[in-house]
This record gives structure tokens, sequence and C-alpha cells, in this order.
């Protein structure tokens, strides 16, 4: 990335780079905006960002990925309007930094990309965060309040009102486990996964246009169907009072997933804890189920992967992760199984749409870091 910076830019004198990671959510799918519990894993798949003074009074964003080029003046970042493509993440994080009091300073800066942008791996907050500490550079914040206002920008400058976990685990990251979020209290803890399973993420190639207009949809319904059960957020549902409530569909089956999502996501802790795997992928299976007919997210292409998986020998559970709608399904399996399920899975999926799906090993990394040792960057993605 030094050589890449260099030739771009000119000069690499006073080089930053900063990495923030991509996730997965193991399980807790659409229970972060109704203030409830996630647990993701940051993965070694990240976004870098190198940094350097301009000394010209400007701003230039270079997307390695997309070999793009956006600029504008330090002193008007604050007045720019949404122009509806990627730049949208780095200035909506640009502006909740100088609303914090934070002054941008003119800068020069290289985006490279390991995470996959549409797979549900949440390459967006991996941006987000990665050029807040970037534009950052020495000021120490709390990384509560980093994870906020990268959150913010997402939802009031990009336009998607998403909850906290991407940001959240981009920033809390931890090698070797799981974060279990509560969404609320915003409190987190390390959960260690048991020994003898691997998780790998395939991407199905697709992501359909009714992602992002269902996303917000699912957020009204949501936001409805906790006002008709007289509770600040689904958070506070209980099954009981479901039953009792009646909700007119599809509200009751949105409130639903939530209350049993949020459910999964502690026994799936307590299996963690007791090594329980079977449990563990029973689970998986259980939430997929879920997403696909209470909350209604799933697709033809994620249905058959997690069918098509749960048949393969090896493999204890399977399940979309995402917004859904396309991007990613998360596996457990044996390590030993991990070759053959590629083969398999890629085989089948090629077979029925297509399409060869890309998969990628889900290593749980440490979240947002300044990197020192170049030659460690991936290429682009």
């Amino acid at each position: 990335m030094l050589q890449a910076f260099r030739e771009r830019f000119g000069s690499a004198a006073g080089l930053r780079i900063f990495r923030a990671p991509g996730r997965v959510n193991l399980i807790g799918e659409h229970t972060d905006y109704n203030l409830g519990f996630v647990l993701p894993v940051a993965l070694d798949l990240a976004c870098y960002v190198g940094a350097s003074p301009s000394g010209d009074g400007r701003i230039r964003v270079w997307s390695e990925n997309r070999r793009e080029l956006r600029e504008w003046p330090a002193a008007e970042i604050a007045q720019l309007r949404p122009s509806g493509d990627w730049s949208d993440y780095v200035v909506g994080v640009a502006q909740e930094l100088i609303r914090a009091g934070i002054p941008i300073q003119p800068r020069n800066l290289m985006v490279r990309s390991a995470v996959p942008e549409g797979a549900g791996l949440s390459s967006s907050a991996a941006l987000e965060v990665s050029c807040a500490r970037a534009l950052l550079e020495d000021r120490a914040v709390d990384p509560l309040e980093l994870a906020q206002w990268c959150r913010h920008a997402e939802g009031t400058f990009v336009g998607m009102p998403c909850g906290i976990m991407d940001q959240y685990v981009s920033v809390f990251g931890r090698e070797g486990a799981a974060i279990r979020i509560d969404c609320r209290s915003l409190e987190h803890e390390a959960v260690t996964l048991p020994p003898g399973v691997v998780f790998l993420a395939v991407n199905s190639m697709a992501k359909h246009a009714l992602a992002n207009s269902a996303y917000k949809e699912r957020t009204r319904e949501c936001a409805e169907a906790a006002e008709r059960l007289g509770v600040a957020s689904l958070r506070d549902a209980s099954a009981e009072r479901l039953e009792t409530a009646h909700l007119p569909d599809p509200l009751g089956r949105r409130a639903r997933h939530v209350v049993t999502e949020n459910a999964r996501v502690e026994q799936f802790v307590a299996a963690c804890r007791e090594g329980d795997v079977p449990r563990m992928g029973r689970l998986f299976l259980e939430s997929h189920a879920s997403l696909r007919d209470d909350y209604e997210v799933s697709c033809a292409e994620l249905d058959f992967l997690v069918e098509t998986a749960a048949g393969l020998p090896g493999v204890h559970g399977a399940r979309m992760t995402g917004g859904g709608f396309g991007g990613c399904t998360v596996n457990l399996l044996r390590p030993d199984a991990a070759d053959e399920f590629a083969g398999r899975i890629s085989s089948a999926y090629q077979g029925r749409f297509g399409v060869i799906p890309r998969i990628y090993s889900c290593r749980p990394a440490n979240g947002a870091e300044e990197i020192t040792n170049f030659e460690s960057i991936p290429a682009p993605g």
C-alpha cells in the first residue's frame, strides 16, 4: 500500500494506515435496531485506510477497489450533501467528527478493502470506522463514541437506519471470540467459541434490490408492533404477551422473530460455554427458519445454500447472516469437513443458479487499530 499511495498522491510522507474489520453475525439478526442481543465476530477481512497530510487544503479519497477519486475543500466538508455513492460514508463520518468538536484536517486518503461489498459482511461499517480512525489521527476518543458516530453517519447521512452492531464490533472485536452485545445498554462481553469448530461464510453473489426498502419497512413494522404491545421496543416484549396480543399480520410475525431471536442469542451463548456444538447448529437452523418465514428477509439463493449445507457431512448448522435478500450464509462445521464442504456447496449452487459462490473463513479478529507493518496489508478485494 505504501508504493500505491506514493504513486497516487506523489508522496507518502507522514503516511499512517488504519484497519477496521468487517463482521459476520453468528446469531441475533435484525435484533440490534430493536435494542436486543446480537453475537457477531469481527473478521480478518478488513478495510484499510492510508492517510497523510495533503498540504493544499483539500481532502482527497481514492478507492483502490473502485478506481475512483473524490475530493473536496476541507473547509467545506461540513456543508456537503449526500451524493448517493460510496463517498457518503466518508463524508458522513467526517461530519459526525466535526459535530463532536473534532476539526478535520486536509488529508489524502487511500481506501483498500478486503471486505466484499453486498455480501452482508458489513463493508460499510469497516469503511466508516477505518476512515474515522484515519481522520482522528492521534486524538483519543471513547471507543463507544466512535462506534456511535459511525452508526449515526450511516443512519442520517447515508440514509440507512441501521442498528449499532456493525460499527460496534468493528471497534470492539476480539481475536478468537465472538462479542455478545446488549444493544440497549451498549455493554458487551467476549464469548470464547468452543474448540473443534470453524465458521465459513458462503457468498450467494446475489443482492436483490428489495434489500434496502425492506430493511426500512421492517424497522417501521417493528416500531408499530412495539407501540401496539405497549413497550418501548420489542426487546421488552415477551412470548406470553405476544400470544395474547393478537397483532395483525405481518406485525405479529415480525415481533415473534425478534422475541425468539433474542432468546436464541442467549441460548447460543450458553451452548458455546457448555461446548454443546449440536445445540449451536440447531439454533442456526431455527434462526434461519424464523428469518425466512416470520421476518421474510431471505431469498431463494440463501434458502438453497442453507438447505444444501444442512445435508452435507460435518455441518452442524447454517443460516443467512446480514440484512437479507442476498449476501451470505454462515455455516458451522467440523474443521476436517471444510474442504469437502466448499467443493460440494459450490458445485451444487453453480448447478442451481449458474453462479460460483465465494467462500470465506470466518476467523475472529481484533477491532479497529493502526497498522505498522505495511507489508501485511492484502491486495484490494
